[in-house]
């Protein structure tokens, strides 16, 4: 017996449906296109051809000025690690890093085992609605600092950085400049070329591409070493046969979103903010996190004080419906997110904290089912909760409400 599909897929951050379109485009290299892209023969040939095709997509969608800035990758944690370590090699005498302390695990996690190696990592602070703290990441720059790498939309909130004058502050200071652009990629117009980003890292799958496939931008003059080595392979840059039939997808869906993003992201950002404002509106005690006035159109984070977070998406589940949590109670821990930590989410409500993220595949009656199921969930919780009774009728954060327009 199959599973049921969910009736309302509302984790697009965690991934993506593959695009019937990408789909078929990346098809033929499982099958009759399967040479080599390496080989000199018609049947590497081919396959080669495609890659170059595949490359100028990415190119075009992330506005870079040559198709050979591109690097494929397997993954945007491949990515970030290749950038951050190749710019350590390539200033061995610098021995700082500059990130700030919402990063994916991608950049968090590499950054503390740097810190254990003797590395100095500036962890840049963010205010209760994710904006980094700007004056200390000016003060944080300086000749000493090998890279500077910071996500420019958040996971878990959509909330952006102001990445390119962040990376102007950084050119002006010589330090080269990274952004983890996996939750902007296919859903904002990205032009690297005048930005002054040096490296830049995005993943297929969070934009209809299969999982397994990534790039790494590394504009034209920057120093660079690779992480991987033992071939020639993507100008001796990333060594290791490349995934054809994942880099062909990648390069179609690179292609769709290009074409689609303007008439896509308006139409997403409505739906994300009817389900706002309906949840906000039938439910107490709840508030959206991060910064409404700047993020990314497809992402709505909101706390509901004095309940779980994974009881909510257990219940949420069950009405075919998937969504995810803030809260890493998922993996065993009782701790809140470090993103709603860093924020400042008060606890009883950063255990509740719940991402919605949307694609072009989500429909109004998506957002119906969950204006129709979460409130009832909410309240069915809270008869449960200990903490429930004494604050129900304390007001909500106030400092947290959204803002519109």
């Amino acid at each position: 017996m199959s599973e049921l599909k969910p009736l309302a897929y509302l984790d697009n951050n965690a991934t993506t449906q593959v695009d019937p379109k990408v789909l078929e485009t990346m098809l033929p290299y499982l099958s009759e296109h399967y040479g080599n892209p390496s080989s000199i023969h018609q049947f590497g040939e081919q396959v080669g051809k495609a890659l170059e095709l595949a490359r100028t997509q990415v190119q075009t969608m992330i506005g870079a000025s040559h198709s050979s800035e591109i690097i494929f990758t397997s993954c945007a944690t491949e990515a970030t690690t290749t950038a951050i370590m190749s710019a350590l090699e390539a200033f061995p005498q610098r021995k700082e890093v500059i990130t700030s302390v919402i990063e994916h695990p991608a950049t968090l996690d590499l950054c503390q085992t740097l810190a254990r190696k003797g590395y100095k990592i500036h962890w840049i602070e963010v205010d209760s609605r994710g904006r980094l703290d700007m004056e200390a990441y000016k003060k944080a720059l300086s000749p000493n600092v090998a890279i500077a790498s910071f996500m420019w939309a958040n996971n878990e909130t959509g909330s952006l950085f102001p990445i390119r004058g962040m990376a102007e502050l950084a050119k002006q200071h010589d330090v080269l400049f990274h952004t983890d652009a996996v939750q902007v990629a296919g859903k904002l117009p990205i032009q690297v070329a005048d930005s002054g980003i040096d490296l830049l890292s995005l993943s297929g799958h969070k934009f209809h591409a299969p999982k397994g496939v990534g790039a790494l931008y590394l504009r034209r003059g920057a120093k660079f070493r690779p992480l991987l080595r033992g071939g020639h392979q993507e100008r001796g840059r990333r060594a290791g046969t490349e995934n054809s039939s994942g880099i062909v997808a990648l390069g179609k869906a690179c292609e769709l979103a290009q074409l689609s993003i303007e008439q896509d992201s308006p139409r997403i950002s409505m739906l994300r903010d009817r389900l706002e404002q309906g949840l906000l509106a039938k439910v107490p005690n709840c508030f959206v996190t991060g910064d409404p006035r700047h993020r990314v159109p497809n992402t709505s984070n909101i706390a509901f004080e004095f309940v779980e977070g994974e009881s909510i998406l257990l219940m949420l589940d069950q009405h075919g419906i998937a969504a995810s949590s803030g809260s890493a109670c998922t993996s065993g821990s009782l701790e809140p997110s470090h993103v709603m930590r860093a924020m400042d989410i008060p606890y009883t409500a950063a255990h509740g904290a719940i991402r919605f993220s949307l694609s072009r595949f989500t429909t109004d009656t998506m957002i119906d089912q969950v204006l129709a199921v979460l409130p009832g969930i909410i309240a069915k919780l809270r008869m449960l909760s200990p903490y429930w009774d004494a604050a129900a009728d304390q007001p909500a954060q106030e400092s947290f409400s959204p803002v519109y327009g």
